[in-house]
């Protein structure tokens, strides 16, 4: 149990679609301002990037696909975070850890919580219905089973013109 001194910690998943950016950015406004130098918590940032696909992989020795993959999926990883620190550094929030693991996203979430023993992991919601949930497996879900800690869901509203 963290001492009344230690900070708690808070785990943010950032992925490439715009729900984790909106999820980001709703948590710093509602749980960090940059007047209050006694923020509650600590911010981490987490990116799962993906393993290549198991046929790249396959593909045998000398293969130049999983090499040109690899250096994608790296690209697409440091993107996501230079966003999430802009995001950050716009509310003028500077302290941040920021952490990108290889593997499914749904355990590399539930791993950081445990590492870093989070109090909260906040998740962005993709919105998907409950058949293409059932599909493509809803990580939201698993951490809400599965994380030591409380799980949020930011939900981004939807807008009417």
């Amino acid at each position: 149990m963290a001492s009344s001194s230690e900070k708690r910690v808070m785990v943010v998943a950032m992925d490439e679609h715009e729900h984790s950016n909106y999820a980001l950015e709703w948590t710093l406004e509602h749980f960090f301002t940059p007047f209050a130098p006694n923020a509650p918590f600590s911010l981490v940032i987490v990116n799962a990037k993906p393993s290549p696909p198991l046929a790249v992989s396959m593909a045998g020795p000398g293969s130049e696909i999983f090499p040109a993959v690899e250096v994608q999926l790296k690209v697409i990883a440091e993107q996501i975070i230079e966003r999430a620190m802009q995001i950050c550094s716009s509310r003028s929030i500077h302290e941040v850890t920021v952490e990108v693991a290889e593997g499914d996203a749904r355990n590399v979430l539930c791993e950081a919580v445990d590492r870093h023993h989070a109090t909260i992991l906040v998740l962005g919601s993709h919105g998907y219905g409950a058949i293409k949930r059932a599909v493509l497996g809803s990580v939201s879900d698993h951490c809400a089973h599965h994380a030591h800690c409380t799980v949020m869901i930011v939900k981004r509203p939807k807008f009417k013109n």
